[in-house]
C-alpha cells in the first residue's frame, strides 16, 4: 500500500445559507466567495459536490472557473 504525498491546495471560502430542512436533507444556496456568484442546492450531496468541484477547479485553473449554471 502506498500513500501519495499531500499536494498543496488553495483554500476556498463558501457562505452557506440553509433555507429549509426537508426530506432529511438541506436546501438553500451557497456562495463561493473567491469564485463566481451563488448557486442553489437541493440536497447536502449537491452542496458537497459543488464545493468539491469548486476546490478542484480552483486548484487547476484558478478562481472563477465554474459558471453559475454549469452542472456539477
Amino acid at each position: 500500500m502506498s500513500f501519495e504525498e499531500p499536494t498543496e491546495t488553495k483554500n476556498a471560502t463558501f457562505l452557506v445559507k440553509v433555507f429549509y430542512r426537508q426530506n432529511t436533507t438541506w436546501q438553500g444556496e451557497v456562495s463561493w466567495l473567491e469564485g463566481q456568484g451563488t448557486r442553489h442546492f437541493r440536497s447536502l450531496l449537491e452542496l458537497l459536490l459543488f464545493m468539491d468541484a469548486a476546490i478542484e477547479c480552483s486548484a487547476i485553473k484558478g478562481s472563477g472557473c465554474l459558471a453559475p449554471d454549469e452542472p456539477i
